[in-house]
């Protein structure tokens, strides 16, 4: 069992500045200084579970990026598992949220294959540390190597994210699971105040929401044709597909080009370009409740005016630390079956192959941008940053106020928060809304631009990050 070494390519630290100004890159350059100057001789190592597909993997890309720019020696690792560890973990992961999940175990029998699986990963990530570096362990996959790291006299930070705005039995029966393995750990991370359990020292706690890349390929500039150009190739609009592929930047600056088609999952042809598009792109999480946006926006078709709905996740067969993704999407494909004709015509589930990572984001980044309205109803969640990538792209976000999707959303300003998830009348309520008002929809775009340029980019990620490492000593 071997780890898998992910490389970032660095950004440069001057091209910020054009977004975030000179007042800002000052201080953001004069942290990034400090704290280069405070690691000096050593690494910071950052281990997670999967390398494309998921939030955790988005925000490592970002912050890798930067931190890079400015010399510093960070590092990620992917840990290998077999299909009962990620079940054992998905388990956990569901119960963080405060659902039952599988329903399944979390005893002795659990405890031995998690152990047993983590223990090969730990030795081999030891052998690519000393004693004075620090390593970051990200989510519950990864919590068991705290341990077998400070034994060996590792720093470790734990950053969990995921979680519960209050607490129930099942995210209790997740956390007494977790305890024995992050007792030690001198520093956690969470993306909301509320998320940590009540045993957990308040005093090694630290609130860090994270961030996104401008420049990325899921969030670069592109123009309308650009736009699409990239969804007509892909086959996600109606339209003849061009001769040339769209192209976009790769993380080490090179140019991409937009090969692969997008699968629709059997569910017909693709929308016209014309009409309005109601977005949601997450992973295929049960969580992340895509068959409650399908049915929600099934049932109140007519107050949707000309509108077309597309769920787009990953494809299902690419994500290794998600067991549940092929249920949930074929949950929403049995959903879109049941409907008249007339509604599954408007309806459209897509998988996005993250075979090559910067080409999956390049065709989101067209999807965000050509949508007339983004939402995020989760029914829990521990940051959102899809609702962010929305923001930047000046699309209005209707998103579930649970988790971090609070802390992004001003409610009337940059987006619709919804008080209860479930509620579909008035998610559908919240969509028709925005459709039916364009200036509206328009205005509240533009705040949220500037509310996720102000509060969501590198420069306070990196500032936060700072804090943690300082204190740790």
């Amino acid at each position: 069992m071997a780890l898998q070494d992910v490389q970032v390519p660095p950004v440069a630290p001057e091209r910020l500045e054009a977004v975030i100004g000179p007042e800002r890159t000052a201080v953001y350059e004069a942290v990034a200084a400090a704290m280069k100057e405070f690691l000096a001789g050593r690494t910071v190592m950052n281990v997670n579970s999967t390398a494309a597909g998921g939030g955790v993997a988005e925000l490592l890309q970002t912050l890798l990026a930067n931190v890079g720019g400015f010399g510093i020696d960070t590092r990620w690792v992917v840990i290998e598992g077999d299909g009962d560890f990620f079940a054992i973990t998905k388990r956990i992961h569901n119960h963080l949220y405060g659902t039952p999940g599988d329903g399944g175990l979390l005893g002795d029998v659990e405890h031995e294959h998690y152990e047993a699986t983590l223990q090969p990963n730990a030795v081999d990530l030891l052998t690519r540390l000393r004693p004075d570096d620090v390593v970051l362990l990200h989510d519950p996959q990864t919590a068991g190597l705290a341990p077998l790291l400070r034994r060996a006299g590792i720093a470790v930070v734990w950053r969990c994210h995921v979680g519960l705005d209050s607490q129930n039995e099942h995210s209790l029966r997740a956390w007494e699971f977790l305890r024995r393995y992050l007792d030690d750990v001198p520093a956690f991370v969470f993306s909301s105040e509320q998320f940590p359990p009540p045993w957990m020292d308040p005093g090694r706690v630290f609130v860090i929401p994270p961030s996104i890349n401008p420049f990325s390929a899921k969030n670069e500039e592109i123009g309308a044709a650009e736009v699409l150009h990239t969804l007509a190739h892909v086959g996600l609009l109606d339209g003849a597909m061009q001769a040339t592929p769209a192209t976009f930047s790769r993380r080490d600056g090179s140019s991409g080009q937009v090969h692969r088609t997008v699968d629709l999952a059997d569910t017909g042809p693709p929308p016209p370009a014309d009409v309005p598009l109601v977005l949601q792109a997450s992973r295929w999480d049960s969580l992340k409740d895509m068959p409650g946006v399908l049915t929600g926006f099934a049932h109140h078709l007519a107050d949707m005016g000309e509108a077309h709905l597309v769920l787009a996740g990953p494809s299902v067969d690419s994500v290794a630390d998600d067991p549940e993704a092929a249920a949930v999407l074929a949950e929403c494909v049995t959903l879109w079956r049941a409907q008249p004709a007339a509604t599954r015509a408007r309806i459209h589930l897509a998988c996005i192959s993250i075979e090559d990572g910067d080409e999956a984001a390049a065709v989101v980044n067209a999807l965000q941008r050509h949508a007339a309205v983004v939402t995020q109803k989760s029914l829990a969640e521990g940051f959102g940053l899809t609702v962010t990538e929305a923001m930047w792209k000046s699309r209005p976000v209707v998103g579930s106020a649970v988790g971090g999707i609070v802390s992004q959303i001003i409610p009337g300003e940059t987006g619709v928060l919804l008080p209860e998830p479930h509620d579909l009348s008035a998610f559908a309520a919240a969509v028709s809304g925005l459709l039916d008002d364009p200036s509206e929809a328009d205005r509240q775009g533009r705040n949220g631009r500037r509310h996720a340029s102000e509060h969501f980019l590198g420069d306070r990620h990196l500032h936060q990050w700072a804090d943690v490492l300082t204190a740790l000593g």
